[in-house]
């Protein structure tokens, strides 16, 4: 490729002791690195038109075609950072040197060279933990034009720099960019339920026909979550208040009332498509998830909408398993009915006799703190059908799960968790035509409800709809990947699916994932017992049999 030259503003960064932070803590150094780079180097680079150019570790190189953009995007970047580590203990904290230089480069397959980028690199070398340091050419191009405080450093002979560069540096900068901040907003009270806020995803592409695709993209997550009924979550026009500006996630958090913030970014290169998205607690700054998506965008409204189904259905899940794990701060006799259900949706997950017997107690203490609690109801229902798996008492337990299925939808016809557990009920008492409509009428209330697509598949499997009965647990999965009670369920979809066609050995293939996921899986032992003995191996059979009736004593 020919080298072609430009004049450019030229941003050189490094973090202050890297070797040391990596040496303390490995793994704790790159995830905050990789963090700052999402929430606050990459939208801010974006937001003032500016280009990474590449990454060295502990180091950046960005190129601005703005003098002006530059020195925003650098002080803003700064600023930030000062208040990021205001509660860092001095020795954990990760600060930025950077220099700023403007000048001729040569361009090649995407990387900078030339004297410009060297001189930048060198100021770099000038700056103090948190600081700017520019040439005299940058300080003259951007006076006036921001509201920064300069101070001469006089001529400086910079390393392999042949002649001398007269510097400045900014002074003051978390005081300088406070001018250009909107008022400080009182912080807003936090619902009871789980609050969310979607930001624009940033365009890192420079094309702006991904603006219409990112915007597209978040208007639809907002949609979609918007039908998850325990979440509250901040309308479009509110989100979109941020679009084009460099946020600090806990001041989102503030301004806006909620718990949680979705953000993320598109690039294009040619034919295919990065989006990523990042989930995090605004009040602590904690990342909760990340994911990234690569897809081609021959479709592109396709993509869309799967990338918007794929972030919704897995948001749920871990939104419950970070409210959990806030819930776990406070003691028990404190918790209020909203809590005690979180607490309960974990010990489902642990798939244990134990867990369960927890979960039923949680439902029941929310129920006396919240009578009307349809979600609470819904549990108490999915607690007493999954009772028999180590009782084996089905009669005594099935009335009251039935009538506390019934209950929760009586308190909210139309929430999915009170139609999906009516479903678990009724398959329970082998109605499963009846349990099929329940689920496929959770789904029509949420469409990106993982549980209720993989629990739909086991009356479809049952009726001898094998196909569609595993087409339905593999969606599942791809929707909330990682999902402990989704892969489990899948598990035994598919155990159940293989076995009614007649595939004995992958029906105790999959019988075996779900003893890896859960041992205590009484399901999963029965159905090993019954395909080793389709297949004649009796021995197996006989001595699973024992296991399981070690499990559930008759």
């Amino acid at each position: 490729m020919t080298a072609t030259r430009r004049l450019a503003a030229i941003l050189a960064a490094d973090i202050v002791g890297y070797s040391r932070l990596i040496g303390a803590d490995e793994a704790d150094t790159l995830n905050r690195v990789r963090s700052i780079r999402a929430e606050v180097i990459d939208p801010t680079i974006a937001a003032h038109n500016g280009r990474l150019v590449k990454t060295t570790g502990d180091g950046l190189l960005v190129e601005f075609s703005s003098v002006v953009d530059a020195l925003h995007g650098a002080s803003e970047i700064q600023a930030v950072m000062a208040e990021r580590n205001i509660l860092v203990p001095q020795d954990q904290r990760i600060e930025f040197r950077m220099g700023l230089n403007v000048g001729d480069v040569v361009v090649e397959d995407g990387d900078i060279f030339g004297d410009g980028v060297n001189v930048a690199a060198r100021l770099e070398g000038l700056a103090e933990p948190g600081g700017i340091c520019m040439s005299a050419r940058v300080q003259e191009d951007a006076a006036g034009k921001l509201d920064v405080a300069f101070e001469d450093m006089g001529e400086q002979q910079l390393k392999n720099i042949a002649r001398p560069v007269r510097v400045y540096r900014v002074r003051d900068i978390a005081c300088s960019t406070k001018a250009q901040t909107a008022p400080a907003v009182p912080a807003l009270p936090l619902p009871d339920k789980p609050s969310i806020a979607v930001l624009p995803f940033a365009n890192m592409s420079g094309d702006p026909e991904q603006e219409y695709f990112a915007d597209g993209m978040v208007e639809e997550i907002i949609t979609a979550l918007s039908k998850v009924r325990r979440f509250f979550v901040i309308a479009r026009n509110s989100s979109f208040t941020y679009k084009g500006r460099s946020v600090d996630i806990k001041h989102v958090g503030r301004e806006l009332g909620v718990r949680y913030v979705l953000q993320g970014s598109v690039r294009k290169a040619g034919n295919h498509v990065r989006i990523t998205a990042q989930l995090v607690e605004a009040t602590t700054g904690n990342h909760v998830w990340a994911e990234r998506y690569d897809r081609e965008i021959a479709d592109i409204f396709a993509v869309q909408d799967e990338i918007t189904e794929r972030v919704v259905a897995t948001i749920e899940p871990q939104l419950y398993t970070a409210e959990h794990f806030r819930s776990q701060r406070k003691p028990p006799e404190s918790l209020d009915a909203w809590e005690c259900v979180i607490r309960a949706l974990s010990y489902f997950g642990q798939g244990t006799r134990v867990g369960n017997t927890e979960a039923e107690a949680l439902c029941r203490r929310a129920i006396v703190l919240a009578p009307s609690y349809g979600q609470a109801h819904s549990l108490l229902a999915w607690a007493l059908a999954r009772r028999p798996m180590w009782s084996g008492e089905v009669g005594s337990v099935l009335p009251e799960a039935i009538a506390e299925a019934r209950a929760a939808l009586g308190f909210d016809e139309r929430d999915p968790w009170a139609h999906m557990t009516h479903g678990m009920v009724l398959f329970r008492m082998r109605r499963h035509s009846e349990a099929a409509r329940a689920h496929r009428r959770a789904l029509e209330l949420n469409p990106n409800f993982a549980l209720a697509h993989v629990l739909l598949g086991l009356p479809l499997a049952v009726e001898g709809m094998h196909e569609d009965a595993i087409k339905s647990a593999e969606h599942a999965m791809r929707l909330s990947p990682g999902d402990r009670l989704v892969e489990v369920y899948a598990a035994h979809v598919l155990k159940l699916a293989h076995f009614t066609a007649g595939n004995y050995a992958k029906a105790v293939a999959s019988a075996q994932d779900a003893l890896e996921i859960y041992p205590e899986s009484h399901w999963a032992y029965e159905c090993i017992v019954a395909a080793a003995a389709m297949q004649g191996n009796m021995g197996r059979a006989v001595e699973t049999l024992k296991i399981l009736v070690l499990l559930q004593p008759r």
